[in-house]
């Protein structure tokens, strides 16, 4: 499942854990979105980590999944990270 993880995390420590989580599973392409390239399975792991690390009263993260041929369709201006959909991306 091809992903856009995009966060608002008030306290900058959390920032910084929820950041490195995020980056565990995907590529960030600004400074709080990231794109990632996951099964269910993984999703479920990152989503309870991050859940375990945010205060939802003062920080939100929002998930915007991708179908096949949205993904396919994203277009790149300036510097910016692209992450190919045709490419396999593993986690570990």
């Amino acid at each position: 499942m091809d992903m856009i993880v995009a966060y608002d995390i008030a306290d900058p420590k959390r920032l910084n854990r929820v950041a490195k989580i995020i980056k565990d599973y995907g590529t960030r392409v600004q400074k709080s979105i990231f794109e990632v390239k996951l099964d269910d399975k993984h999703f479920m792991e990152m989503k309870a980590r991050i859940e375990g690390e945010i205060e939802p009263a003062e920080d939100g993260v929002k998930y915007f999944p991708l179908c096949e041929k949205c993904a396919g369709t994203i277009e790149n201006i300036g510097n910016g990270i692209f992450i190919d959909p045709d490419k396999e991306y593993y986690v570990y």
